[in-house]
């Protein structure tokens, strides 16, 4: 196992974590959001976003992002409003049935990380914490 690379180190806890959240969404009625919608959901602004933007930050073509939009749109996740800053621009928005799956969502992860933080001890997962917001600082275009 040690020869694996850090990228495939930092993906398996992520995986894990991802899978766990969405075994817990669709218990609760959420199941059918897919792992790419999320990738776009969760890099909505709390005041919406341009779709050019949620490409962007999800690092996909416009069309993908436009695709994933109406999708989540259909399901009932988001909704799109005018920009009050540009007339002819619309922002993605979470609706209600978004907001009512992100808390669950939230749940789980802090659910995962308080497993994390037993596992490794409370030193080690700040530690853990500290350096890979250090590393986002070199690998986060988007912060």
């Amino acid at each position: 196992m040690s020869d694996l690379n850090l990228g495939l180190l930092l993906f398996i806890p992520y995986r894990a974590m991802e899978q766990r959240v969405f075994a817990g969404l669709a218990k609760a009625g959420f199941d059918d959001f897919t792992p790419a919608q999320a990738r776009v959901f969760q890099r909505i602004a709390p005041d919406g976003s341009r779709l050019t933007d949620l490409a962007y930050q999800a690092q996909i073509t416009k069309q993908s992002a436009g695709f994933l939009v109406d999708q989540l749109e259909r399901a009932g996740y988001i909704e799109r409003a005018p920009d009050p800053t540009d007339a002819r621009a619309r922002l993605v928005c979470i609706a209600a049935r978004g907001a009512a799956a992100v808390p669950i969502a939230a749940a789980i992860v802090a659910e995962v990380e308080a497993e994390w933080d037993a596992h490794l001890g409370k030193q080690r997962m700040t530690q853990l914490r500290q350096h890979l917001t250090r590393l986002r600082e070199v690998t986060d275009p988007y912060q």
